[in-house]
């Protein structure tokens, strides 16, 4: 009966051994070769341009929450309503209905957003 599970006994051992030198190998390769050489530039701000000057626990404007959304409405929409159209033929009224009922939700957030002001760019 042990016998059945010699090959697997074979794989596992197979496996940590290669795991192992792999490991060593990316160990010894950092002492032997390192890859972060710092200069000036690396350490320099990504993206913004400046130091930053305050907490990064700062409170945010509603206005980026509201964005969020509604991209993710577009996004949920676009997702959900390309492999509709595509079966909309084989799902009949049923799924003619409860895609009416999934947009319907959608726009109800949409109306959120538009009157909470996130379509406007001031």
């Amino acid at each position: 009966m042990l016998h059945n599970y010699f090959p697997v006994l074979v794989f596992l051992s197979v496996a940590v051994i290669i795991s192992m030198v792999l490991l060593a190998l990316g160990l010894s390769s950092d002492f032997l070769f390192p890859r972060n050489k710092n200069d000036a530039e690396k350490l320099s701000p990504y993206e913004c341009g400046f130091e930053p000057f305050e907490d990064a626990r700062m409170k945010f404007d509603v206005r980026y929450y509201l964005v969020a959304i509604l991209f993710i409405i577009f996004d949920l929409e676009i997702a959900f309503l390309f492999p509709w159209a595509v079966s909309l033929d084989s799902i009949g009224l049923f799924g003619l209905l409860s895609m009416a009922v999934f947009l319907a939700v959608l726009v109800v957030g949409f109306i959120y957003e538009w009157k909470k002001g996130a379509l406007e760019w001031d």
